[in-house]
């Protein structure tokens, strides 16, 4: 099955690849200038405020003015930067994550003005692992972005969202092993095939939920946003960009933020396919154009539930937010890929009673939430005694008696009698009385 799926790609005219590659630009764009408006309408609809509801009909061209309004913008490059890395830093950045979306599949085998092709660009045996590596060359536009800058603020944002990428694209690859493991193929069009009778998921739920937290931290979205925090770095590593190369980073953060949700979406929820089992009643919900409206259905649930936590929670400290994804999260994943090892090969074998598999599961998933949910204590901080009141710096004198109890005593001002009015006169107009 792995080879026929394969072996649909690497056949197309130069003119479909042309035009599929068209597309995708083209509906990256469309998608982005769409979740920007989303994300403001349903963060005003939280706060009960109203949100854009000037240019066009709802608002919708609220994204498109914004991106006019960027453009022709001053491009400001400050003094101190470093002006060829300063410009390529956002380009690097926006075409990482245009390219990644090559190797994710829309749909099935259709017929494309005459052409049968499948409705995906490209497709390898290493699909997934591609897309990984493209996410992390986008790591290096972020943080030339803010070394280049010149600025400290630029710097720090640039070293916060490196370290926080870095780290969290460690569990988030760990948390894909599983899904290798039960689909025997890193391509993405051979794990939407496996995904045929069950997503995984519902049968790896420990990875799926791993991977939804490591998505949110690798695309510095609230609550995960630290490299942006504006009360500490002003914005983070984009402080000094402006016009169009500051448009280049936004339009990257909403693409990547598609990119990680069409991930979740191929890898976990059987991508293409129909959902709920729809295919069952309808056996052509998964044929021709249709199964397109299923995977941006499931793509944009993801979107919503980006928005729904950054109108909900707050934001993180940055050294507990790296503890969590190092001391937490990258342990789990490891000890969840032994089990689900362990499983598989135990059940492609048929060397145990499946009642003893389940028994180990259930142990394994109370491991699990003991893992996540019980932190370390660490050592008690030994109490400090307070310095004997000596009556100055730092320690007040203690009243008389005493500390005081109930409520404070009335205050009491001095009576003064009244100014005569030809006094009162004789001030100048700026003086108080």
């Amino acid at each position: 099955m792995a080879d026929d799926t394969l072996a649909e790609f690497g056949h197309d005219p130069w003119w479909v690849i042309g035009l599929k590659t068209l597309l995708i630009f083209l509906v990256l764009v469309l998608l982005t200038l769409f979740n920007i408006w989303w994300e403001r309408r349903v963060v005003a609809r939280m706060q009960h405020r109203i949100g854009p509801n000037v240019n066009g009909p709802f608002g919708l061209l609220q994204s498109l003015a914004d991106g006019v309004k960027l453009a022709l913008k001053e491009d400001i490059v400050p003094t101190a930067a470093d002006r060829v890395v300063f410009v390529l830093a956002p380009i690097i950045s926006a075409t990482a994550a245009f390219v990644t979306f090559a190797v994710i599949p829309f749909g099935p085998v259709v017929n494309f003005f005459g052409v049968e092709t499948p409705l995906q660009l490209t497709d390898m045996p290493v699909a997934v692992l591609f897309v990984m590596a493209i996410a992390s060359v986008g790591i290096y536009g972020i943080v030339l972005g803010g070394w280049s800058s010149g600025s400290t603020y630029s710097l720090l944002g640039g070293l916060r969202s490196s370290a926080q990428m870095i780290s969290y694209e460690v569990a988030m690859g760990l948390a894909l092993v599983a899904v290798f493991l039960y689909a025997g193929s890193m391509s993405t069009s051979e794990i939407v095939a496996a995904q045929k009778d069950l997503w995984f998921g519902l049968i790896l739920v420990p990875s799926f939920v791993i991977y939804v937290i490591a998505m949110i931290g690798e695309t510095n979205r609230a609550p995960f946003d630290l490299p942006e925090a504006e009360g500490e770095l002003v914005g983070g590593f984009h402080t000094e960009y402006s016009s169009l190369k500051f448009a280049l980073f936004f339009l990257a953060e909403y693409i990547n933020m598609a990119t990680v949700s069409a991930l979740a979406t191929t890898l976990f929820l059987g991508g293409w396919r129909a959902p709920f089992w729809i295919d069952q009643i309808w056996p052509g919900a998964n044929e021709g154009y249709w199964p397109v409206l299923w995977f941006f259905g499931k793509l944009l649930f993801f979107i919503f539930f980006f928005i729904w936590l950054r109108g909900t929670l707050p934001r993180l400290r940055y050294d507990q937010f790296m503890a969590f994804g190092w001391k937490r999260l990258i342990p789990v994943s490891l000890v969840w890929i032994v089990a689900v090892a362990t499983i598989r090969a135990v059940s492609l074998e048929g060397g145990i009673d499946r009642r003893y598999l389940l028994i180990g599961i259930g142990i394994l998933a109370v491991l699990f939430l003991v893992l996540f949910f019980v932190g370390d204590r660490g050592e008690e901080p030994t109490a400090v005694e307070p310095p004997a009141p000596t009556g100055g710096f730092p320690v007040p004198p203690m009243p008389a008696g005493g500390a005081v109890r109930g409520a404070a005593k009335p205050l009491t001002f001095e009576s003064r009698t009244p100014m005569t009015e030809p006094a009162a006169a004789t001030r100048g107009a700026g003086e108080e009385i």
